[in-house]
């Protein structure tokens, strides 16, 4: 599963920085989100879009050290990656952790996106945009945008065109899912010298992004745990933002 180091350093380094025995009190894999719910916060990610493998530890994961499920971000089973990205995030996107690093936490109105922060930037310049984000639309009438997805929308590019089109953009937003399917160690290499910002609840809110080529960090808190695991096993799909959990956007110092 680890056999190259360099293709895994992202990986790695989320789950290296994870130094607590804390366990998983519970986890919910709902049919858009998956959920874990640790000793003192909640970490969500994207529920597995394509492939048709279950997770290898059900009935299992409810008591797991918090560390252990996390190695299964590296893994080709997506239910499991998903799972394994949910328990990095029960442990990073903490209100506190965040609060500590950021020196304060982010914009805190829930409707932010990276959309709205970043328009005027972005106005007049060349975007793309990997994963189809919900409420694109509106988007796409003002922007010079190119959409790159897995599974095309009508007016999209799959995504192999990501080869061509990064080197060229200006601005490049990529959905945290990325990190599930291990795309985004050559989305960064074809994003040099573009202003880079991951975005979704998928993302992990670390500040050693800003090391690997990314500008922007457009995450989710989960301030109410219990409210947010709830909304995740009842279908919910977009609704926990500003119903226990919000938008934190935080920016490279200096960019």
């Amino acid at each position: 599963m680890n056999g190259n180091p360099q293709f895994w350093r992202l990986h790695n380094a989320l789950i290296d920085t994870i130094n607590t025995g804390e366990r998983i009190r519970s986890f919910a894999a709902g049919p858009h989100w998956f959920a874990v719910r640790g000793e003192s916060s909640l970490g969500l990610a994207m529920g597995p879009a394509e492939g048709y493998e279950a997770v290898s530890v059900a009935g299992k994961v409810a008591g797991m050290r918090l560390a252990d499920a996390a190695v299964l971000a590296r893994s080709w089973n997506w239910a499991d990656a998903s799972l394994g990205m949910a328990s990095i995030n029960a442990w990073h996107n903490t209100p506190a952790r965040v609060a500590d690093w950021t020196g304060k936490a982010g914009i805190a109105e829930s409707q932010a996106n990276v959309f709205s922060f970043l328009s005027k930037r972005i106005k007049g310049k060349k975007v793309a945009v990997i994963g189809h984000f919900f409420g694109m639309e509106e988007v796409a009438k003002i922007w010079e945008l190119t959409i790159l997805e897995r599974k095309p929308q009508k007016g999209d590019l799959p995504d192999p065109a990501c080869e061509v089109v990064l080197p060229q953009s200006d601005f490049v937003i990529i959905t945290g899912t990325t990190m599930l399917n291990k795309t985004l160690p050559r989305l960064l290499e074809l994003s040099k010298g573009a202003y880079v910002a991951l975005a979704g609840p998928t993302v992990t809110l670390w500040p050693g992004w800003f090391e690997h080529g990314v500008c922007l960090l457009a995450g989710v808190v989960v301030e109410e745990p219990d409210r947010v695991l709830q909304l995740v096993q009842e279908g919910g799909a977009h609704t926990f933002f500003g119903n226990g959990a919000r938008m934190v956007i935080y920016e490279k110092p200096g960019v």
